[in-house]
């Protein structure tokens, strides 16, 4: 693969990184990998793959033992605490479960990444905005002074997304947003991620075991297996690939249920 970190059409470019958390095995090893800018790229892997770990990882969260993870052509992996956090703003993150702060209301959930790195935003205008990105997710305003143990799973997930783009960011990390949710629910989050990708021009790196999300809203797939990318294309490129794992997930019972390749 070649080395994108300067090609201005990639957002982030990932080259030989290594993960691991003690002992003689990573969990990842030499993976590469280009998110282009503008498109919607899922993540796909069985079961301990690490996915989430590659995500935490590229967002500073998880140490890496080797390699570097490039964003907006910068060498993230290397930059200083207060570098990091300007290249942070860039990027929003719902984590697995929405991970509200338990304690604070939806709306004050929404204002958190507005006190980390705008200093001195008056609590008119954050109320404001709040206000504006659950509006902006399908949440009505009589949500915004309810507290998350007040909220259905489907909601919470929404109110995260609202969080998550509170500081108009350019790319959106999804860490499998239609977990838990019923086949409706699910489709419902498919189409509010696909209508803010397309309102605000977002790149967006989704971690995913939902064939149906994988068929209805991604442009690209990438599938870890064997501790790195073993394959990064189209719904046509994983329908043509032999290797076995990606063979059984694609054409498996649960892809025809899905219309896996009838789009």
């Amino acid at each position: 693969m070649d080395y994108a970190k300067d090609d201005e059409s990639i957002a982030i470019s990932i080259r030989g990184l290594e993960v691991g958390f003690g002992g003689d095995s990573p969990i990842l090893e030499d993976l590469d990998l280009d998110v282009r800018r503008g498109e919607v790229l899922g993540v796909v892997g069985g079961s301990g793959t690490g996915k989430s770990v590659l995500m935490r990882t590229i967002i500073g969260l998880n140490k890496a033992q080797a390699g570097e993870v490039w964003a907006f052509g910068e060498d993230f992996l290397t930059l200083s605490f207060t570098e990091q956090r300007r290249v942070e703003r860039r990027w929003g993150v719902l984590f697995q479960e929405g991970a509200l702060f338990t304690a604070l209301t939806v709306a004050q959930n929404v204002q958190v990444p507005m006190r980390e790195h705008i200093e001195g935003m008056p609590q008119e205008l954050m109320d404001e905005l709040a206000s504006m990105k659950l509006s902006m997710v399908g949440l009505p305003p009589e949500a915004a002074p309810k507290y998350p143990s007040e909220l259905s799973g489907g909601m919470k997930k929404r109110a995260g997304i609202a969080r998550a783009i509170a500081l108009d960011p350019e790319i959106l990390f999804l860490d499998e947003p239609t977990a838990g949710l019923d086949p409706i629910g699910a489709a419902a989050f498919d189409e509010l991620i696909a209508r803010l990708h397309a309102a605000l021009g977002l790149t967006v790196v989704m971690i995913t075991h939902d064939l149906d999300s994988l068929n209805a809203i991604c442009d690209r797939i990438a599938v870890l297996a064997d501790k790195r990318v073993a394959l990064v294309g189209t719904m046509d490129d994983m329908l043509q690939s032999d290797h076995p794992w990606i063979r059984e997930y694609f054409h498996g019972p649960r892809s025809r249920a899905a219309g896996v390749g009838q789009r």
